[in-house]
C-alpha cells in the first residue's frame, strides 16, 4: 500500500532566502527580552507617563501613574536595566525619561496598533 502526498513541495528557494535573512540568534532573544519585559501594564503606563510628561521623578510618576514609589522603582529599575529608560541624578533626586527614539517609536506604533479601528473587519 503506498502513500500519496497531497502537501505541496516546499519551495527551498524562500525558505533558504527567509534563513538567510533572520535575526541572530542572540538578538531574537534580546527581542523576547524586551517584548516580556513590555507585557506587563503598570510598567507600560510608566511609559505612556514618560512619553506625555518627559523627564519625571520617581514621586511625580506614582502620582500620575495611581502607583506605589515603591512599585515605580522597581519597575524603572527593570526598564533601566533593559535599557529601556535613562536616569539622570541631581543632587539625592533622579529623573527617568524613555531612553532614545526607538523606544517611542515602538511604544507609539504599538499603541496605534492596538488602538487602530479595523472598520468591523475580522479574521
Amino acid at each position: 500500500m503506498s502513500v500519496y502526498s497531497h502537501e505541496p513541495p516546499m519551495d527551498a528557494d524562500r525558505v533558504s532566502s527567509v534563513m538567510a535573512s533572520l535575526p541572530p540568534q542572540a538578538a531574537i532573544e534580546g527581542l523576547a527580552e524586551v517584548f516580556g519585559l513590555l507585557a506587563d501594564p503598570g510598567r507600560l503606563r510608566l511609559m505612556a507617563a514618560l512619553l506625555e510628561g518627559g523627564e519625571m521623578c520617581v514621586r511625580d510618576l506614582a502620582a500620575a501613574c495611581g502607583q506605589s514609589e515603591s512599585a515605580v522603582s522597581h519597575a524603572l529599575r527593570l526598564l533601566r536595566l533593559n535599557r529601556v529608560v535613562k536616569v539622570r541624578r541631581s543632587g539625592r533626586m533622579a529623573y527617568y525619561r524613555l531612553a532614545d527614539s526607538h523606544v517611542r517609536m515602538l511604544f507609539d506604533l504599538a499603541l496605534t496598533h492596538v488602538t487602530h479601528d479595523d472598520g468591523g473587519h475580522s479574521e
